[in-house]
């Protein structure tokens, strides 16, 4: 699949700069490639790497939700400062830059795929347009999750005039995006243009077809606190039109260093600071060791001990008996909330001027670092638990929340092998599976589990904003948010980012109605379907 990224660097270079300015002023210069010659699905490979870029590394992922639903966890010192923003809701120096990442980098995205689709309209690639359409409401459903109200029905059309795009209210654009998408989906045609470049599914418009159902049923089980009726009514949409049926089926997006196409979660995680500071949760290890997950001992280790040994990459130990999981909220300043005060402290590795005062806990295995890992954009296991938490809620579906629910479960076990570190097989996942059935006594056990689970495999597969957006849409798992002084979100979880500042002088107006419409401009203001739990 690498080489459709080395297609499009060498094609890219060359004639993207037409995709951005006068079409006819560059088409009439024989030394440019205009739009008539331009092929739109070279634009493709970027589009879909933007996405992943987005979701990832320190655009907002690893520095803000990783630790905000406690996933991960850090002591914050030293030249790490910045996990601040995630362990402890504290501001850092570059807080207001990171505030604003998902925002420019999803526009941006955006931006491209109304390119690739203008150009594909030119050339009437039909089909190339409803992929468009595909990537651009999952971009932009991402980006309003992050921030809530967004401009849709005004956005990206600059050169038709509109500078300072509205924001729609999140009510209005997710009804929109899922009209979209419904729309998009319907007018794939098998007999129409092929899909090329393609570093996802490889032109397969199957599941292209697939994707785009998988992305609606996500966007419908959003509303089902807040709008119930719509979310039944695309959930069965999604069901009809097909979902991810396999984990051969999930949207998975290779890296490829080579060409300047890293996993960025990798290259933060590489970082010298980050390898020592970044350490697993006790609220995950705990979970994982309390169900024996065999998932355990393929992404954590104990680091050799030392502060040096914790500074480098060399394999700890990966036993399950042996994992700690950090808790959140500490720091290494010798006050109250110092890591050494913290309950079941497990001491220091290392000695003398070595010592590493959490060397103990669990940090991420080799396969978090792996600038080739791929990006899990939608797995099969997630739309498997999303399906068990529909049939749980009494949702009419095709199977039970049971079978949805070990389905999930087998998914997200065999999966986890496309990180390229260590396998669950299919029979010990089904083991697994069996062994941990679904607790059906009544809903809320139901969904409790279930939701855990979603929350569990989505960090484990390193998407960070799906963990948190789920936990805001179902309340599990039950967090007990940390009050380390000085915090920007009153001691709260935060469940939005705030609107980038930039926007108060490119477009003040839609930002003023913005902050309106949702009545203020906070860390912990709800976005439209999150109805606390």
């Amino acid at each position: 699949m690498k080489k459709y990224i080395t297609i499009f660097l060498t094609g890219i270079l060359l004639a993207v700069s037409s995709c951005d300015g006068d079409f006819a002023d560059i088409n009439t210069d024989p030394n440019r490639a205009g739009g008539n010659v331009f092929d739109p699905n070279l634009i493709l490979p970027t589009v879909s790497f933007n996405y992943g870029n987005m979701m990832t590394g320190y655009s907002g992922a690893i520095l803000f939700q990783s630790m905000w639903v406690q996933l991960m966890a850090s002591t914050s010192t030293g030249g790490a400062n910045y996990y601040s923003n995630a362990d402890k809701y504290l501001a850092s120096g570059s807080t207001n830059s990171y505030i604003q990442s998902v925002w420019n980098d999803g526009f941006s995205a955006a931006s491209r795929v109304y390119q690739m689709q203008a150009l594909a309209e030119q050339k009437g690639f039909s089909n190339l347009v409803a992929v468009g359409e595909i990537w651009k409401v999952l971009t932009l459903s991402f980006v309003s999750d992050v921030y809530g109200d967004i401009p849709y029905s005004e956005a990206l059309q600059a050169e038709s005039g509109i500078t300072q795009p509205k924001y729609d209210s999140q009510s209005e654009l997710y009804m929109a995006m899922l009209s979209d998408l419904e729309g998009a989906l319907t007018s794939i045609n098998a007999s129409g243009d092929q899909i090329k470049n393609d570093v996802l599914f490889r032109g397969d418009l199957t599941k292209w077809k697939k994707l785009g159902y998988s992305i609606m049923l996500r966007m419908a089980m959003r509303l089902v606190d807040v709008d119930p009726t719509t979310a039944k009514s695309y959930v069965q949409k999604a069901i009809a039109g097909g979902v991810f049926a396999s984990p051969a089926d999930e949207a998975v997006l290779v890296s490829d260093q080579a060409n300047g196409y890293s996993n960025s979660s990798a290259n933060a995680l590489n970082v010298t600071d980050d390898v020592y500071e970044v350490r697993w949760s006790n609220k995950l290890i705990d979970y994982l060791k309390s169900n024996n997950d065999p998932r355990l001992s393929i992404i954590a280790e104990i680091p050799l001990a030392g502060l040096a040994a914790n500074k480098g990459t060399a394999v700890g130990n990966n036993s399950p008996s042996a994992q700690i999981g950090m808790p959140n909220g500490y720091d290494l300043r010798g006050g109250a909330t110092d890591i050494t005060n913290a309950p079941n402290y497990p001491g220091p590795t290392g000695s003398g001027g070595d010592v590493a005062p959490i060397g103990n806990y669990s940090r991420p295995t080799a396969i978090y670092r792996d600038r080739d890992a791929p990006v899990f954009i939608l797995t099969y296991a997630e739309i498997q638990f999303l399906l068990a938490d529909a049939a749980a809620r009494g949702y009419s579906v095709p199977s039970s929340a049971s079978a949805y629910y070990a389905a999930g479960l087998q998914g997200a076990m065999t999966s986890i092998a496309k990180f390229g570190g260590g396998t669950v097989s299919a029979s010990e996942a089904s083991a697994y599976a069996s062994a941990n059935p679904l607790d059906t006594s009544n809903a809320t056990a139901s969904l409790k589990m279930i939701n855990t689970q979603i929350w569990a495999t989505t960090g484990i597969f390193a998407n960070f904003v799906e963990a948190w957006n789920n936990w805001k849409r179902s309340g599990y798992p039950e967090l007990t948010p940390v009050n380390y002084s000085g915090n920007f979100s009153s001691g709260q979880i935060p469940r939005r980012q705030l609107y980038p500042a930039s926007e108060s002088t490119t477009n003040p107006v839609g930002l003023a109605n913005g902050i309106s419409s949702m009545g203020g401009d906070t860390w912990i203001n709800n976005v439209w379907w999150d109805v606390d739990n």
